[in-house]
């Protein structure tokens, strides 16, 4: 036998056996680790920022920030590792780098970052399938294509959220 063939056998062993979510640098996480006192485990979240994927089969891993008290606090998890509970993926981040190193430099409202948006195209279809006239279908899309920002698209999303109550 090979030795990569046997160096592919015990990364194959050492692998965790329910997968992780699929989550990427800029999306917000929580971390759930068991934390040994003692005799007793509990487990114990660490939410905040993946700020870093590393993946190298076996040795794979991430980055997550979160700022406690105003110090940043960073912690490294193995992907395999069997203290790693779960990981609940909170919020999606629209990033363009894969290592999200420049948020150790930033503070407050600048340390945000843009949540990804949902597909609108993806809804139409269910609206058209619900039994919607021809007419209510064929205004969707002219709404949907319409750009607002800030306070009028917050209006706009509260007024959709109403009358769909309402019906």
């Amino acid at each position: 036998m090979s030795a990569h063939k046997i160096l592919d056998s015990i990364d194959k062993q050492s692998r965790r056996q329910a997968s992780l979510p699929e989550f990427r640098p800029g999306d917000s996480i929580k971390v759930w680790a068991k934390i040994r006192e003692g005799e007793k485990t509990r487990l114990q979240a660490f939410e905040g920022v993946c700020i870093r994927r590393s993946r190298k089969g076996a040795r794979s891993t991430f980055t997550v920030r979160k700022i406690s008290y105003g110090v940043g606090v960073e912690r490294i998890f193995p992907d395999n590792s069997p203290n790693i509970d779960r990981v609940e993926v909170l919020a999606r981040g629209k990033v363009h780098q894969s290592r999200l190193f420049y948020l150790r430099d930033l503070q407050g409202k600048a340390a945000r970052i843009k949540e990804r948006g949902q597909q609108l195209e993806a809804a139409e279809p269910e609206t058209a399938a619900e039994g919607a006239s021809a007419d209510e279908a064929g205004a969707a899309p002219a709404e949907a294509k319409e750009k607002l920002k800030g306070r009028g698209k917050r209006k706009k999303k509260k007024e959709g959220a109403a009358a769909a109550v309402a019906e």
